[in-house]
Formats: structure tokens, C-alpha cells, sequence
């Protein structure tokens, strides 16, 4: 007898992705907890390393090397990611909210979103510059100052350990650019005020070396457009303001509930808040019983006692107390290639220090770039022959990589023969069934997808717009649409939330397009999967395959490269940046898109099998051959990459037999790739293709015209 699988009974959700989640994530991948389902927000799909920050303003290190990979970390933790900033909690629903999707609700939650160097109070900031922190924004505001030219004016508003490091490293760059630079650092008090003595002369000893202007004593009345004004009334003229001055607390957590101080969370010596299943760790928290500073260290040191912690409130165990260390090593960045280090009282500085700094960091990166191989749960001692041909070496994709092939299809469905019924006109192998009721034309579409993320909103959103893609591609406006659900297994309260979610989601996607869902069918198995059959109206004749002509241009909607990218992301290979940009295409409507081509001789979507095999449906329907002119055809960031590295989809193999003439190597084999939710492609007079893809350009597609129908028995070409 087959064993189940286990069922999910508890939801683990961490907001943010600072340097605790991402350990936990780390760590929760090599030993989860069968029943957990973890969750992680963030706003975008990486989380920065501060300790590297300097360094990377200095120019010794790109912006990816700061970069943690929360995307590729979470596919490793088998966690689901959302992508968006948590803007509040319900703590007696149990849920957090993220603006544009349903809340997401929690059994344990975490907090972990570091802090922000904004200054509200101060008038103008917000207008006239750019905090330290968050590091994302910060570190591209600045690429931009420094890819600039002529005379440099920079005025760098705190003067603690961050601030001097700061200037320290934009003097660095500017000089190694040949820029002249004018560096202001700017202390209401007195500057460095939290070092020892020692550590204390030889920053300042450097920041003067550096050209940097240190103004002690200064408070700020206000910040202007090119200028900051102390309330003694002179003014520092700059063209680049930055604020460093101390960490706040994110505005939303005063509206949370939980007991704060001065706007962080208190927790306790288990890191719990004031709600027990609340924990908070690194700068978001306040250690009531032992408060230190804002400092990375405490947040490493952190997350094996959270992670133990959230295990034992899940099965029952005892809570150990996390004990913060008295005193740590502070490593301080110079600008140039050198550091200076403190502990206890002792200083030592130089270029030995720099690469023991850089050997801590980038062995702390190297946890998350490096991710352990988890062995694969072992076969079978004895099983039948040709298993391991079937399981094959790689994951089995999901969405339409994980679709029957072709010629698997056509075999099953064998010839279109008579219908029985005179109201349905045989389509033979198109987009859409076509229905006569009365007067009316209703095409009838159904589409069914394998989970490619462990989001069911973002899943239930691509199935969505997948499924309305067949509807778009005839011509016709969304109607109704079922929806059919395969949950796994799960405890009652983690089913109704799940479902509570796709429909959400669903009904968000089909009521925008114009349909509603009226009704389905939902059952429990092995995986989610998502599906919809979707009905819609032709106000004119439908656009079918077959209505191609010779000397028609080629217009796609969207690039291609999904198919690539999701089996990529499912090896741990993908960019998570690129991984998101796909998900983002997979949430591209084609309504608008398929009112610019409207007046299309021959439509169709390209999904499973692939633009050379949707585009041969057109040629062998309509009697042509196609010409596609590669270098026109747009293709997802990273795609291209990843192909060269021999990275495929499932149903690659299958789709490459389709057309066994065309090449297949470089750029060419995406031309093979399954693409989930992807553009429209259609046939148009070619006299008005520029002009629609101009039209088309102007609503948001990366349309392209990438090729042309010919005279010729059917088939494709590559030119």
C-alpha cells in the first residue's frame, strides 16, 4: 500500500527576510518539521547584507554580492514566498497584511524587518534625501551619484560607527573615479561618542586623512533641494544627503498591539513578544530582559534559538532562553582595503583586518550562495523496470511543463470526427470549443496546472490568467468559469485558509477580465494544482488557427523563457530577481493585448508546447509555413543562461521532436520551451503589424514582430 503523505497542520509565517529568517530558512531545510508550512515575506525577492555595505559603496564588492537569495532559499526551506511589505498584524485573526493579496494567516509568526534610517521629524528629508537604510534603495541611488561626473558634494547626516564608515567609503570611490570630493559628516552631538578612546582617534585620525569634514555639536533645522540648514544658520551645500543617524523602528508595528519600546518589539529571553506566538528577532526587537545595541551579531546568534523555539511550541517542548553575549567584535570599514577592529578595549587596524572582515562576511554569504545537496528520498530497494528511465534526472516541472506532449495527445484524441450535436462547430486542434446557442457564439476552454510555487495565490492568479488565455486568443470576451482544486493533504483550518486564498485570488483575476466564477469541484491528493474551464462570448466570427495567410507578420505578446526558468528555479539555479519577473509575465492579463489584435487572421497562445509548436498549429491549420527571425523574439531575463547551461523542462524533449529541422542550441532552444500563461501570438496584415505592436508597447506588452508567414508546405524555419 502506497504511504500518504503527511498532512500540513500548522503555519509558520516570518515576516522579512533579515539575517535570522534567512538562517532559519537554512537551517529549517536541512531538518523540517513534517507538518510545518512555512511562509516568508518580503518586499522583494532578496534580503541585502548590511555588514558588506561600505564595502560595496567603496566599490570592492558588485551589488549581487550583498544580495541573499530568499527565492532560491526558500524553494531549499520548502517555503512559500510572498513577495510584498507586511503592513500590519490582527492578533486575534492571526494574520498579516500585505497590501494586494488576502491576508495571510498564521499559527507562529516572526518579525524580522530590521530597521530604517529615515527621518521623518526632520523637515525635508523625506524629499531631499535618501536614508542608509533600507540598504536596496540607498545602494541604487548611490551606483547612480557615482556614475556621475565633475565635482562630487556629499553630506552624510549621523555621525556614528555607520556614518563614519559611510564617508569613509564614498571618499574611496569617488577618488578611485578621479572625482573631487566634498564630504561633509554631520553629529548633533559629538561624533563616534559610542567608541572607546582608542577606536575613537583613529576614525577620526581617517576621516581627516579621507578630506571628510567632521561638524560636531550641529543640529539640523531643515533639509533642502541641494543644501542642509543647522539650526545655528549656516548651511552645507550637497548634492547626494544621506542619513544615518541611529535606527528607527518601522511605523507599523506601533499599530500592532504588541508591547513596544520606543517603537520596537519587547520580547522576552525566548524572543516571544507580549502575544506568546509572536517572536521577533534582530533590530525590530527590543531584548527587555538585556538590551544591547542594533547589531548584526545578536541577530545570527539568534536564529537557533528561535528555530528550536518555534519547534517546541509545535510538539510540545520546552522553550530554551537565548543568552546575548556581553561584548563583540566590532569590525569597521575604512573606505579603502583596511579595517579597524575592537573587542574589550583592544584596537588593531590596517589591511589584515580588512581581509579577516571580508573572510567573516563572505563565509556568512557563502551559507546561503552554497546551499547544501539534501539527499533525494531513496527508491525502492526492488521496483520495475524502467522507473529510473521515467523518473528521469531532474524534478518534474510544474504548470505547463508538466504537460502531456503533443503527439500524446493528438494519438488519445485520435481524428476529429462528426459531431453528433449540430450546435457545436468542429475546431479541430484550437484554443477553444466553439458553441452555438440561439443566435450566440460561446467558445469553452479548460485549463488544469501542476503548483510551480508554493504561493496558491500567486498559483491560483497564473492558472487564472492562463486558462483566459485560450478565451483571449479566439476573439472572445471572458464569461463564466469553474474551478477545479486539488488540495494536499491538509488539517481543516490549513484547507479553508488555502481555499480561502485561490478563491480570492481567482475571482479577483476573472472579475477584472470580465467573467465570473460560477461554481467547481475541489478534491484532496498528493500536490496542489489549479484549474479553470472558462467560457466566452464572440461578438464576431471566433479567430481560429487556420486563418493565416502568406506574407502575414508574426506578432508575439510576451516574452518566453518560463519554462526554463521554473525548472531552474526548481533545481536552485534561478535568479530570484528573474524568477519574479517570470511570475510577474505569468500575471500579465492578454485582454487588452487581444483587443489590439482584434482584427488578427490567425490567433493562438503560446503555452505547453512551446512558440515553435504553437506557431506550427498555425501553420499546418492555415496551410503556410512559418519564418520566425530569432534575434527578434523577446526572452525572459536569465532564460537564455540557463538554456546555455543545458537547464530544460520536462516536456522540452517532446516539444523538440515537433520540429526536429530547427536548431537547438543557443538562443534557439527556447523556441521549445513550455510557457505557463504566455503572450499571445498572432498572424496580421503586415502592413499594420508595426503600428499594433507600437499600440501594444504603449499598454505594458514586450511585444515584438518576430517573423512572418510564407508560401510553403507547413512547417517552421528559423532565419
Amino acid at each position: 500500500m502506497k504511504q500518504a503523505s503527511l498532512p500540513q497542520t500548522r503555519d509558520i509565517v516570518l515576516i522579512g527576510g533579515g539575517h535570522t529568517h534567512a538562517l532559519f530558512l537554512r537551517m529549517w531545510g536541512m531538518n523540517p518539521l513534517p507538518g510545518a508550512r512555512v511562509t516568508v515575506i518580503n518586499p522583494g525577492p532578496t534580503a541585502p547584507y548590511s555588514g558588506m555595505l561600505p564595502g560595496h559603496v567603496a566599490g570592492h564588492y558588485d551589488r549581487s554580492a550583498l544580495d541573499i537569495d530568499l527565492v532560491r532559499l526558500a524553494r531549499f526551506a520548502g517555503a512559500r514566498v510572498v513577495v510584498g511589505a507586511a503592513e500590519g498584524l490582527d492578533l486575534a485573526a492571526r494574520t498579516v497584511l500585505v497590501p494586494g493579496r488576502p491576508p495571510v494567516a498564521y499559527d507562529i509568526c516572526s518579525i524580522d524587518i530590521g530597521i530604517t534610517s529615515a527621518m521623518p521629524d526632520l523637515p525635508g528629508f523625506a524629499g531631499h534625501a535618501m536614508p542608509a537604510k533600507p540598504l536596496g534603495p540607498f545602494a541604487e541611488r548611490w551606483a547612480a551619484f557615482l556614475n556621475g561626473t565633475g565635482p562630487a558634494r556629499v553630506a552624510i547626516i549621523g555621525g556614528g560607527v555607520a556614518g563614519a564608515e559611510l564617508a569613509l567609503a564614498m571618499s574611496h570611490a569617488l577618488r578611485q573615479r578621479g572625482r573631487e570630493g566634498d564630504l561633509t559628516l554631520i553629529d548633533a552631538a559629538r561624533p563616534l561618542d559610542g567608541l572607546g578612546t582608542r577606536a575613537r582617534d583613529v576614525l577620526m585620525r581617517e576621516l581627516q586623512d579621507a578630506g571628510v569634514a567632521v561638524r560636531a555639536d550641529s543640529p539640523i533645522d531643515r533639509v533642502e533641494h541641494g543644501a542642509i540648514h543647522l539650526t545655528d544658520g549656516q548651511s552645507i551645500e550637497a548634492d547626494f544627503i544621506t542619513g544615518a543617524a541611529g535606527a528607527r523602528p518601522y511605523d507599523w508595528l506601533k499599530e500592532t498591539g504588541l508591547d513596544l519600546h520606543d517603537g520596537f518589539v519587547s520580547v522576552g529571553p525566548t524572543l516571544q513578544s507580549s502575544d506568546p506566538t509572536i517572536f521577533a528577532t534582530g533590530d525590530c526587537a527590543h531584548l527587555s530582559w538585556s538590551p544591547r545595541p542594533k547589531a548584526g551579531v545578536y541577530a545570527v546568534r539568534q536564529a537557533p534559538v528561535l528555530v528550536h523555539n518555534i519547534r517546541a511550541m509545535l510538539t510540545g517542548k520546552e522553550l530554551k532562553p537565548y543568552k546575548p553575549q556581553g561584548d563583540y567584535l566590532k569590525l569597521i570599514s575604512l573606505g579603502r582595503k583596511a579595517a579597524l577592529g575592537e573587542k574589550f578595549g583592544h584596537v588593531l587596524h590596517g589591511k589584515l583586518i580588512w581581509r579577516w572582515k571580508d573572510g567573516i562576511d563572505q563565509r556568512f554569504m557563502d551559507k546561503f550562495r552554497d546551499l547544501p545537496k539534501m539527499p533525494a528520498p531513496a527508491l525502492p530497494r526492488l521496483r520495475a523496470d524502467g522507473v529510473d528511465d521515467a523518473l528521469g534526472e531532474r524534478p518534474l516541472c510544474g504548470g505547463c511543463g508538466a504537460k502531456v506532449g503533443r503527439r500524446a495527445l493528438q494519438s488519445a484524441l485520435g481524428p476529429a470526427g462528426t459531431l453528433q450535436r449540430t450546435d457545436i462547430e468542429p475546431l479541430p486542434g484550437d484554443d477553444a470549443a466553439l458553441l452555438r446557442t440561439g443566435g450566440a457564439r460561446q467558445v469553452i476552454s479548460a485549463d488544469h496546472l501542476r503548483a510551480l510555487t508554493e504561493d496558491p495565490v500567486l498559483m491560483a492568479r497564473i492558472a487564472a490568467h492562463h486558462a483566459l488565455g485560450d478565451i483571449w486568443a479566439m476573439g472572445a470576451s471572458p464569461q463564466a468559469a469553474l474551478a477545479t482544486i486539488v488540495l494536499p493533504r491538509l488539517s481543516d483550518a490549513l484547507q479553508a485558509r488555502t481555499l480561502a486564498e485561490i478563491m480570492a485570488a481567482a475571482r479577483a483575476v476573472m472579475g477584472e477580465a470580465g467573467a465570473d466564477i460560477v461554481g467547481g469541484h475541489t478534491s484532496v491528493g498528493d500536490e496542489l494544482t489549479v484549474g479553470f474551464t472558462v467560457t466566452g462570448l464572440c461578438d464576431a466570427a471566433p479567430i481560429t488557427l487556420a486563418g493565416g495567410r502568406a506574407g502575414d507578420a508574426l506578432i508575439l505578446t510576451k516574452p518566453i523563457g518560463s519554462g526554463t526558468l521554473m525548472a531552474a528555479e526548481m533545481e536552485g539555479a534561478a535568479d530570484g530577481a528573474h524568477v519574479l519577473a517570470a511570475w510577474d509575465w505569468m500575471c500579465q492579463g492578454q485582454g487588452a493585448a487581444a483587443a489590439v489584435l482584434s482584427g488578427a487572421h490567425a490567433m493562438t497562445d503560446v503555452t505547453g508546447f512551446g512558440l515553435a509548436g504553437h506557431l506550427l498549429n498555425i501553420c499546418e491549420a492555415s496551410g503556410v509555413a512559418g519564418e520566425i527571425t530569432l534575434d527578434s523574439v523577446p526572452m525572459m531575463d536569465g532564460a537564455a543562461e540557463l538554456s546555455a547551461q543545458g537547464i530544460r523542462s520536462s516536456i522540452y524533449p517532446e516539444n523538440r521532436a515537433l520540429v526536429p529541422d530547427l536548431p537547438d542550441t543557443g538562443p534557439a532552444a527556447l523556441l521549445f520551451d513550455p510557457q505557463t500563461s504566455g503572450g499571445l501570438l498572432a498572424a496580421m496584415d503586415a502592413g499594420a503589424a508595426d503600428g499594433l505592436v507600437e499600440k501594444l508597447r504603449a499598454a505594458g506588452y514586450s511585444a515584438a514582430r518576430i517573423g512572418r508567414l510564407v508560401d510553403g508546405p507547413p512547417g517552421v524555419s528559423v532565419v
